[in-house]
């Protein structure tokens, strides 16, 4: 299968152009030609398979083109090999658990997958590749873990600085090897320019093989594809009819990959952003007019996002048609005040305790599910404990840390500090 850019229909590239380029070059976002449907009876298969199991199923369909069948099943084997359920929280309302990995993060799916994958792509060339990624918490944790060691790939992470969670932070900034930490005087909203500016600049490209990590490059976004299929496949029978899928919300990387499940045939009738104060999505839902502007900081910082990236990637997959995408489509967003509360609500009246992000996510259900009966999913993104101080401000409880988590907090800080410029950047590079 060919991928071609969200600018230009008319570009295309091999699966393992778009991987190892990350951006197309005229600066647009790699989208696959075509999206296999799947048949009724390939979801009913589905019932009581591992993640495991359910993720290849789907890959395969994606890439058989592109790549042998047992060199798939051992990147999947190899990457995806921790638990994502499904639990019920209260009635109609489960939480899909996405915090299992190696860094208690959603981002694990997508990076370690990529991070196989784009290694599987350069095991026989002689060359070096910078991944260059921008984070606003869970990616840059989440890349790092996943590249760590990988041969001929260094990892370069653009953070914020002041503006991740220490934990965060200390997952970014500890691993040392060929991962660097860059921490950066501005937003997510800076970082993730730099970025793009970077792959755009030609005497760069020439002097450093780049390629990106964050969910503007499809191997990043595909797999987060299966984990819905997954979630799906968990549902009891009957509660599987009608189902309204909740994503916290920044980059829209993580729906976009929902849309795309949609697409393939997942029986979803509809999906909720949920996001925090930066509601340019939602805006865009309610109004047709997209407005990106700078990112307003929140106690949900991994979707502090002013500027969304897969926006493009959602307009294309819906012919850049607001109706169409309204259909499938809705978007809530969150105060940092009713999120707060809602933590500590659900705990107290369910005895479940989520994130900050999960708490959006689930408040951003319950009002759509004030207005359409279903049943609702909504996605815990990541540990409780990675937003500790949030987390013991709104409950007065204490969260225990995992060891993953608690092992890192006496560790030191490798960061190199740069402006939010360009100059700076490349210097580095």
């Amino acid at each position: 299968m060919h991928y071609y850019s969200t600018n230009n229909r008319g570009h295309h590239a091999t699966l393992k152009e778009a991987v190892t380029r990350g951006q197309a070059p005229d600066k647009g976002l790699y989208m696959p030609e075509r999206i296999p449907v799947l048949a009724d009876t390939f979801y009913s298969n589905l019932k009581g398979l591992p993640f495991e199991e359910v993720a290849f199923k789907v890959a395969w369909a994606l890439f058989r083109d592109d790549m042998e069948l047992r060199d798939l099943k051992a990147i999947i084997d190899d990457s995806l090999n921790f638990p994502i359920p499904l639990v019920e929280v209260e009635e109609d309302i489960y939480s899909l658990e996405l915090f299992h990995g190696p860094t208690l993060a959603f981002k694990d799916v997508g990076a370690r997958f990529m991070a196989r994958l784009l290694g599987h792509f350069l095991k026989n060339e002689d060359k070096e590749v910078t991944v260059l990624v921008a984070t606003s918490g869970d990616t840059g944790s989440a890349v790092a873990h996943g590249f760590l060691n990988v041969p001929g790939i260094r990892v370069v992470i653009l953070y914020p600085s002041g503006k991740v969670s220490p934990l965060q932070e200390k997952q970014l900034t500890t691993l040392g090897q060929n991962i660097t930490a860059l921490e950066v005087d501005g937003t997510f909203d800076d970082c993730q320019a730099l970025v793009k500016l970077a792959f755009s600049d030609e005497q760069l490209n020439k002097r450093v093989n780049l390629t990106s990590a964050n969910s503007i490059n499809i191997a990043r976004l595909i797999p987060q594809s299966f984990y819905y299929h997954y979630a799906w496949s968990q549902l009891p029978t009957g509660k599987d009819d009608k189902v309204v899928v909740c994503v916290p919300s920044g980059n829209f990387g993580n729906i976009s990959a929902g849309l795309i499940a949609k697409r393939m045939g997942l029986p979803i009738h509809r999906f909720v952003a949920a996001t925090n104060a930066n509601d340019v999505v939602p805006q865009y839902l309610q109004t047709g007019a997209y407005l990106p502007r700078p990112s307003i900081a929140t106690c949900s910082n991994a979707m502090d996002v002013g500027n969304p990236s897969n926006f493009a990637r959602m307009m294309d997959l819906y012919g850049n048609s607001h109706d169409a995408l309204a259909n499938d489509l809705v978007g809530y967003a969150i105060s940092d005040t009713d999120t707060k509360a809602a933590i500590k609500e659900i705990q107290q009246r369910t005895g479940y305790l989520t994130d900050p992000h999960g708490a959006v996510g689930y408040l951003a259900l319950k009002h759509y599910l004030q207005l359409d009966k279903a049943t609702g999913i909504f996605l815990e993104t990541a540990h409780p404990a990675k937003f500790i101080e949030v987390v013991e401000e709104a409950t007065s409880n204490k969260v225990e840390v995992p060891e993953a988590l608690a092992s890192l907090q006496h560790k030191p800080k490798l960061a190199h500090k740069i402006a939010a410029d360009l100059e700076a950047l490349k210097a580095f590079l």
